[in-house]
């Protein structure tokens, strides 16, 4: 892994592979290694980019709530210390909250967009309250309360009920969260502003994906952003979950291939 400083954080991240640039960006509670078996095989032909978000995995939290605005910073330095001046850039779940940032601060780095199992809107006051109850109750009981009550949300029900395997590997990759970082990164995901007019502004290649057992943001919000993203490509994948791009790796990869592959050409 590699570091770099980034306000009052440091951030860890891997690169694997070269060629044109592609940095994945992993949803809450998870780290880089969430994107590992998809990341090997794109590395053959792409420079692959994949940071442990502010809070998650090796990264530091820094001070205060882990915002958007923070995480957006710290992807742009990544960017800068890994190299890419432009890359395809895909966010799952937070990734995606963070790319809309992204794209509103930074967007003449974005060659093109996937995003993954997310959603334009803001948190409604119900949910906002739930993010910052959540948080609270972190700090009191520890991390795998909350990571035990998370996995049914973001594993597909097909996932949970064939592949043990892959809901024991994700629970120790969430594991490494701390109970400050849990709590920092809620509070952040619950100030989020809501992007659905920011949709419209956006003019690179898309491609949007979706699981289709995602309960969190399922196939309807990924529908809103189809028709506000002008040109964007929309794919439900079969028999998963919020965490789409972890439970069916191996139907997610030649999407991603072809995608890549079509900008390249």
């Amino acid at each position: 892994m590699e570091r770099i400083r980034s306000g009052d954080a440091e951030i860890a991240y891997e690169v694997l592979g070269k060629g044109a640039p592609v940095v994945l960006l992993h949803p809450f509670p998870a780290h880089h290694e969430f994107w590992k078996s998809i990341a090997e095989h794109l590395a053959t032909r792409y420079r692959v980019l994949m940071p442990d978000l502010r809070g998650h995995g090796d990264s530091g939290v820094g001070e205060g709530p882990a915002t958007m605005e923070k995480h957006a910073a710290d992807v742009a330095r990544v960017c800068d210390a890994a190299g890419p001046g432009r890359a395809v850039f895909a966010g799952v779940s937070i990734g995606g909250y963070i790319l809309f940032e992204f794209w509103r601060r930074y967007r003449e780095r974005i060659s093109a967009l996937i995003l993954s199992d997310t959603r334009p809107q803001a948190d409604t006051e119900e949910g906002r309250a739930n993010r910052l109850k959540s948080a609270e109750d972190v700090l009191q009981r520890g991390p795998e309360p909350f990571i035990d009550s998370m996995l049914p949300k973001l594993l597909g029900e097909s996932t949970r009920q064939r592949r043990p395997d892959l809901v024991q590997s994700a629970k120790r990759m969430m594991m490494k969260m701390s109970a400050e970082g849990i709590a920092q990164v809620q509070r952040g995901m619950a100030a989020r502003p809501d992007s659905v007019e920011t949709l419209k502004t956006i003019n690179a290649p898309t491609l949007l994906l979706v699981g289709s057992e995602d309960t969190l943001t399922p196939v309807p919000d990924a529908e809103l952003m189809r028709q506000h993203i002008a040109g964007s490509q929309l794919r439900v994948i079969p028999g998963a979950g919020h965490y789409a791009p972890f439970e069916q790796s191996e139907a997610m990869l030649p999407l991603l291939r072809q995608f890549l592959d079509g900008l390249a050409r």
